[in-house]
């Protein structure tokens, strides 16, 4: 949080560190290898990695660039501008997790650069270098750009609609109607990824904000000017072809995305991820880890301070204030809504690390300096915890899987024991420095010791293994799914998958939408099969079908092969199949 009216005095060279350039270049540096080391080491992770991945996959095979599809059905949960940006990165480096991965990264990368650029220019370059270190390496936006997910790409575009807002009233004449107009092209391609919370969170933003200048007798008719006609054109201009055409193509779309997709999921507990209304209080608090150690205090102390707040001071305030209201009075919650909350929070940490910088023997040394002698302690525990936990894992769970997942900590545990190592030496000698290093030392430790455990975590969440055991099937067999429907299997295997569930609903392809038509009238394809017709389903191929099924269905699956004198094999762990020949075969 700000401290005050104090300042880091521009172009200063920080003491032992090397010039501000030097710290700037370690800086992206940092942001480089958390953004892309590794980027295709893990596999797709089930649902949110699997799905998104596969409908790219197939909005890049059918050239369909307006309607996503996810198994073959239109999907239309989400705008297509993500999944578009991901069939490109496939089209230019083939398909594979990395490439999944790749706009995401670079979305985190782009939010980093634009965070630099504004704080450098409304504070200092050494107060930028050490924004992009804690928003490179706090842990939610640390792995958001690390998934096939829209979250990263979506706060790009919002990080850069309100810098641009706010630096429009720096200026004046042409330069402040090209900032507003570049502010309402970026709310425009941002509700192009997500809908229409692109355009809500800045507008509510800047317009919060620009109420609290307003009563401080700066910024008279910043609202005016923001919310003009001519940036209202252009953000319609932006995102109306597409409303439009997808209507013209979906003509459900037009209630479903403005009624269901979008005031239903705020309002109501229908898209079941209903959270208390604390639930973001420990994920942002959890997100800026290990720099939310420093919030407490600094909070305390900048609230006693605020008269002497600038202005970029109050703009990631209100930021932080409003994203957390907002979600919070929300019915439907999930982590990555306040991505740009920590951003936020990352640059206000950043101002207490240039003063403690500055001046070791300040109160924002002292801040941190307290939050290393924590950070040492927190990670000294979990560094015991995960080590006991790999010689007793029966102490804490009796589950084979948890067996294999011990089995990998202690290299975890080994990089927590250095990087609190490292924080208690910062703390001893009194040094800012370091306990900056020691702080910025976690994200590196899940990076390359954690692999391992990430590995289990994810592998044991995502379906590749069991596609490598299924192998590529030939063109002429079918592929079905029995009451389940792993979201990555059809990115895997490169095909459709047919879905045998109750009543042949959607409902296992886990989109509201195609829920929302079957409801309303019912939903026929070749990819959805009633249970209670698979029998006769089965007799009507005219190729042969290979039917998997998870452990809960696993006795059903072997009466259906029993009645053709088959048997099911175990393909992986808690995954069964069989294949059934032709009907001309049986």
């Amino acid at each position: 949080m700000p401290l005050g009216a104090v300042r880091v005095n521009d172009g200063m060279v920080v003491r032992e560190l090397g010039s501000a350039r030097v710290l700037t270049a370690s800086a992206f540096l940092v942001a480089f290898l958390m953004l892309f080391g590794g980027l295709g080491e893990l596999s797709l992770a089930e649902p949110d990695e699997g799905r998104n991945a596969e409908v790219a996959r197939e909005m890049w095979a059918s050239g369909a660039w307006l309607v996503p599809s996810f198994d073959g059905l239109p999907y239309l949960d989400k705008p297509a501008f993500f999944f578009r940006s991901v069939a490109l990165s496939f089209s230019l480096l083939g398909q594979s997790e990395a490439a999944a991965r790749l706009p995401s990264a670079l979305s985190g990368l782009a939010t980093l650069a634009l965070l630099f650029a504004f704080c450098r220019r409304c504070y200092d370059e050494t107060t930028a270098a050490l924004a992009v270190i804690v928003a490179s390496t706090a842990l939610l936006p640390f792995a958001f750009s690390r998934l096939v997910i829209m979250d990263a790409m979506l706060g790009s575009f919002v990080c850069a609609s309100i810098f641009a807002a706010f630096l429009a009233e720096e200026t004046a004449g042409r330069p402040r109607r090209l900032w507003y107009l570049a502010s309402a092209a970026a709310a425009g391609f941002a509700t192009l990824v997500k809908g229409p919370v692109g355009f809500l969170i800045p507008g509510l933003v800047i317009l919060v904000f620009n109420l609290v200048e307003a009563r401080r007798g700066s910024r008279r008719g910043a609202l005016r000017r923001c919310f003009a006609p001519l940036n209202v054109l252009l953000f319609l201009a932006i995102v109306l072809p597409w409303f439009l055409g997808l209507c013209a193509r979906q003509p459900d779309f037009f209630y479903y995305g403005l009624v269901e997709e979008s005031f239903h999921r705020f309002t109501t507990g229908s898209f079941h991820r209903t959270q208390p209304f604390w639930f973001y209080l420990p994920v942002v608090f959890a997100g800026l880890f290990p720099w939310s150690l420093l919030l407490p205090e600094s909070a305390v102390v900048a609230g006693r301070r605020r008269a002497g707040w600038s202005a970029a001071d109050r703009l990631f305030v209100v930021w932080t204030v409003v994203v957390v209201i907002f979600f919070s009075l929300s019915h439907s919650k999930l982590a990555g809504y306040v991505l740009t909350a920590v951003v936020a929070l990352a640059a206000l940490t950043a101002r207490v690390l240039a003063l403690a910088l500055e001046d070791p023997d300040s109160r924002a040394a002292r801040i941190l300096l307290r939050g290393a002698a924590a950070a040492a302690l927190i990670f000294g525990l979990l560094a015991a915890a995960l080590l006991l936990a790999s010689r007793r894992p029966d102490l804490f769970s009796s589950d084979e899987h948890w067996s294999g997942l011990a089995g990998s900590f202690p290299p975890v545990a080994a990089g927590l024991a250095l990087s609190g190592v490292a924080a208690l030496a910062a703390w001893l000698r009194r040094n800012p420095r370091l306990a900056v290093a020691a702080l910025s030392l976690l994200p590196f430790v899940l990076l390359t010791a954690g692999l391992g455990t990430a590995r289990t975590v994810v592998e044991s969440r995502s379906t590749k293994q069991l596609s490598d055991h299924i192998g590529p099937l030939p063109t002429s067999v079918e592929l079905a799914c029995l009451e389940c429907f792993p979201e990555s299997l059809p990115f895997y295997q490169q095909r459709a998958v047919v879905v045998v569930d109750r009543d042949g609903s959607p409902g296992a392809l886990a989109s509201n939408y195609l829920l929302f038509r079957w409801r309303r009238q019912g939903l026929k394809s070749p990819v959805l099969v009633d249970s209670s017709r698979l029998d006769a389903w089965i007799g009507e191929r005219d190729r042969p079908v290979f039917l998997l099924g998870e452990g809960p269905v696993l006795e059903r699956l072997r009466a259906v092969a029993a009645r053709r004198g088959l048997s099911v094999a175990e393909l992986v762990p808690g995954w069964w199949g069989v294949l059934i020949p032709a009907r001309r075969s049986h």
